[in-house]
Parts: C-alpha cells; structure tokens; sequence
C-alpha cells in the first residue's frame, strides 16, 4: 500500500482519497476505518461527557436498560440505545452478535464454534463473547462480505 501525504494550508477540511485496481476486503476494511474515524459516539466516564471514536470501540453491550461502551481497557456509558447504535455504527463495520451486543468487526481475532450452533468471538484484546445462534446469521454475512470484496 503506497501512502500520500499532502498538506494544504488553504483547504478547510480534511480529504481522503483511495485509489486501488480493484474493489477487494482490504480497501472494503480501510473505507469503513476512515469512516469510522469521522463517527462519534457520545458517552460518560467518571463524570464527564466525552466522544468517543467509533474505531475505538470494541464493542457494545445492554445491560439493564443501561448501555456501556467497552474499548480495548476502558468501559463508557452512554443514553443511546443498543438499536440507536447499531443504526449508527453498521456501516463502519458493527454487527450485532445477540440481543444484548453489537461487534466492531476490525477488532475480531477470530472465532471458534461452541456446542448448540453458537460461536465465540474472541477480541484482539483477549476478551471472549458468544455469538447468539439467531445472530450467527449476521456476523456470517458481515465476515463474508468482507472476503467477497
């Protein structure tokens, strides 16, 4: 991959540019990172109100009625629901793997099956999650996608 850097004082904001010969999973995997980098999420730590980057999330998980933000070794609460943040975060490579958790892909290491048709996905971080036998269907799809491109 061949990486250009150009500063321009007179530009406003930044712009992204990629080029490639062919649409495959890698540059699939590099749009939905810069995509993600321009996604926000807004959430509470010790007190204080802050934005999140979506690249940043590992995942997302609601529990009673309350929903935390888990990144690679700190966990945030925010409002949203779970479903508000799958609307937000799908396209930037989040999938929802049970009724209570959404995955950001970028972060899976890999995923082993379990007895019952469920798997479990472990994260880059070590962390461990089950993947719903309803929901195996999506994070199949999601990980197909990916190798299609």
């Amino acid at each position: 991959m061949l990486l250009k850097l150009e500063e321009v004082t007179a530009q406003k904001e930044i712009e992204v540019s990629i080029k490639f010969p062919e649409m495959n999973r890698e540059v699939m995997r590099l749009i939905a990172l810069v995509r993600s980098a321009d996604t926000q999420i807004r959430c509470v730590a010790e007190g204080k109100e802050m934005l999140l980057n979506a690249s940043d999330i590992y995942y997302v998980e609601s529990v009673d009625k309350r929903t935390f933000i888990y990144c690679e070794n700190k966990v945030y609460r925010t409002d949203l629901r779970l479903y508000q943040l799958l609307e937000t975060l799908s396209s930037v490579g989040f999938v929802q793997i049970s009724k209570s958790c959404i995955l950001n892909i970028h972060v899976l290491d890999f995923v082993r099956p379990l007895l019952n048709s469920r798997m479990e996905a472990t994260l880059k971080n070590g962390e461990r999650l089950n993947v719903s036998r309803k929901y195996l269907v999506n994070i199949k799809c999601k990980l197909q996608e990916g190798m299609d491109r």
